[in-house]
């Protein structure tokens, strides 16, 4: 398989060639992403969604994150990049139903397996208001452990350090597996919720939200570090986001 490239960019953020995704977080090359964050609206309250990385990812696994959110591959344009809503979550929706919240530009630094990483990137942040359930999102294994929402001002307080923690409704990814008559899920033996989200590594399948919802407790440690400020300019700006 020939190795995923990006398009790099010098620190005045010029186009400098292009480069495969291992060499770009191991030298810090700065490079663009695509973020989309989903809310959905259950009477006066609103629901902000994210997602569980998966524990095999090479930056930040096991974290909480963005609804949605991929690199730009080489010569990929934003338009292109929405398609992460559809890889990740299943959702088909055009670009121009997305709402343009901001451009952040970061860097993340850490070690993942012994493997140190510097993460620079140009993100052009994205919002919708899409009222469908959890239950309804088809789950992308390689990418996405499971899918959460919470209260929108439960989580501006807990990045304001107003609480420690949120409880977050979520639910696990079942594995779709085929069949002589096409794919059915595949049932989990084991009542034990890590068991349940941990499904291997199944990159070539989909996955289907279990039924069974659970509550866990999220405080803000537990999420990729885009930084507060980061987190507080999203949800700010989510408020203002309408529906399609």
């Amino acid at each position: 398989m020939t190795p995923e490239r990006f398009d790099i960019y010098d620190d005045q953020q010029k186009w400098i060639g292009t480069a495969p995704r291992n060499e770009v977080h191991a030298k810090g090359y700065w490079h663009r992403s695509f973020h989309c964050w989903i809310v959905r609206d259950e009477g006066d309250k609103r629901l902000v969604l994210f997602q569980r990385r998966r524990d095999i990812k090479d930056t930040y696994p096991g974290y909480y994150d963005i609804t949605a959110a991929g690199h730009l591959t080489a010569g990929e344009q934003l338009q292109d990049a929405h398609r992460e809503l559809e890889e990740e979550l299943g959702v088909h929706t055009s670009f121009d139903a997305l709402t343009y919240l901001f451009t952040a530009t970061q860097q993340l630094q850490g070690e993942v397996r012994g493997v140190p990483f510097l993460d620079r990137e140009i993100s052009s942040v994205y919002g919708l208001c899409l009222n469908q359930s959890l239950e309804s999102y088809v789950l992308q294994a390689s990418e996405v452990d499971s899918l959460y929402e919470a209260p929108l001002d439960e989580l501006l307080a807990l990045f304001r350090q107003e609480t420690d923690v949120v409880q977050a409704s979520g639910v696990c990814a079942q594995v779709l597996t085929s069949t002589q008559e096409g794919s059915v899920p595949r049932e989990e033996p084991s009542t034990n919720l890590d068991d349940l989200c941990d499904l291997g590594d199944h990159s070539d399948l989909k996955q289907s939200a279990r039924k069974s919802r659970f509550v866990s407790e999220v405080r803000a440690a537990d999420f990729v570090p885009h930084g507060t400020t980061y987190y507080l300019d999203v949800l700010e700006a989510m408020k203002r986001v309408d529906r399609v």
